[in-house]
């Protein structure tokens, strides 16, 4: 195995094992959740693009369009011109559907992604609603750190059903690249020792922070690969650049000392689980929620976390998403309360084809450890949304604020 020396010019601790994790065309793929039927189908979410209409850009293209020219960024008219869309089920072999951005429900699959992602690992940084950063150094070596990542895609896309590329490497930089480089469904390690060999070949626009503007006033310099930025002067860098001529020119020699750091305290803890199909088995339904909700609340205790919301997801056919919560009078830390309100509230789907249930705690607080009296709760009417999408009712008269659905 390559030598675990520290890279040259970083300070990080040798043995930095970073797994980046990188949804495949993720809007897209939440579309096929909804609509299995686009499945193979060329797929093209556009923002600010209304059915029927021509006006909109390209938030993502599934690889079956950009097979055609459709690429992200570009103009929904000019999409249309390369790829027609199909009206009917007869319509001719080479159109593609469309659909319109529906970014509530996409965060409802983003937060079952990060939510798999935060019991996988120890430190988690989320970057957008399709990736994020894990250190798992203290969980496992580069002797199995491939097994975890691919345990993890595994899981992702049999308890989600969304396809995720993960890179692996000794630097947040280089992991970013290893998860680009063999989408989709990719899976890339970069050893340590092995990083610099590894992107010296590429074009440098795949340099971390290289844009298209930067990449074209490289190559006036003669710099078209990342081993050519990495062997470059860099005060000549620097002078052209300025402090981020350096910054790429680490970059491209495999130099990164970023930590992987968490933006913010969660705002929730959350365990969902998926049924190998629809059931009406309501034992078996209580019995997997009994399990998320322990789950769940063990976490809270873990973190040192107290909850004062607690909530159920239920999804049914064809993904339906509904979600029911309860607000206490202050934060608690009970699991066998989190349980009781959890198959309370599941009472309401007693009898209902089920494929998905969820739970979770929500409204947290990490520093009061003052548990209130459990003399009475405030319960919500609950909502349903087809699209998963989040909102909040709030007693302007008592302050309180009862979710109706997921963060």
């Amino acid at each position: 195995m390559p030598s675990r020396g520290r890279l040259p010019g970083t300070d990080r601790r040798p043995e930095q094992i970073v797994c980046h994790v990188d949804m495949d065309c993720f809007y897209a793929a939440c579309e096929r959740l909804r609509e299995p039927e686009l499945r193979g189908e060329p797929l093209v979410v556009g923002m600010g693009y209304e059915d029927g209409e021509t006006i909109g850009a390209v938030a993502t293209a599934s690889y079956e369009a950009r097979e055609y020219g459709v690429e992200s960024a570009m103009a929904i008219s000019e999409a249309l011109a390369l790829l027609p869309r199909r009206s009917t089920a007869d319509s001719p072999v080479d159109t593609g559907h469309y659909r319109p951005v529906d970014m509530g429900y996409y965060e409802s699959i983003s937060d079952e992604v990060q939510a798999i992602l935060q019991e996988s690992a120890d430190v988690v940084r989320e970057v957008s609603i399709d990736e994020a950063y894990l250190d798992v150094t203290e969980q496992v070596d580069w002797d199995s750190v491939e097994r975890f990542a691919r345990d993890l895609k595994r899981r992702i896309e049999s308890d989600i059903g969304v396809v995720a590329s993960v890179g692996v490497a000794p630097t947040m930089s280089a992991a970013k690249i290893a998860s680009d480089a063999d989408k989709p469904d990719g899976l890339v390690v970069i050893e340590p020792g092995e990083v610099q060999d590894f992107l010296g070949p590429m074009d440098v626009e795949a340099v971390h922070n290289v844009g298209p503007v930067t990449a074209r006033e490289l190559r006036e310099m003669d710099i078209e690969t990342a081993g050519d930025l990495a062997s470059a002067d860099p005060d000549h860098l620097a002078d052209r650049f300025g402090e981020r001529g350096l910054e790429i020119y680490r970059f491209a020699r495999g130099e990164d000392a970023r930590e992987v750091t968490p933006k913010d305290d969660p705002k929730s803890f959350s365990r969902e689980s998926a049924f190998s199909e629809a059931i009406e088995d309501n034992e078996r339904i209580r019995d997997r929620v009994r399990a998320l909700a322990e789950a769940v609340a063990e976490r809270a205790t873990r973190e040192n976390a107290l909850y004062q919301t607690v909530g159920i997801k239920v999804v049914t056919p064809p993904y339906d998403v509904s979600t029911r919560a309860r607000s206490l009078s202050g934060p608690v830390d009970d699991p066998d309360l989190v349980e009781a309100i959890a198959i309370d509230l599941l009472g309401e789907f007693e009898d209902s084809r089920v494929r998905k249930v969820g739970v979770r705690v929500s409204k947290l607080s990490f520093t009061d450890r003052q548990q209130i009296s459990l003399d009475g709760f405030d319960e919500d009417t609950g909502g349903h949304d087809d699209g998963g999408n989040f909102r909040s009712n709030t007693d302007s008269r008592s302050g309180q604020t009862s979710l109706t659905d997921f963060e």
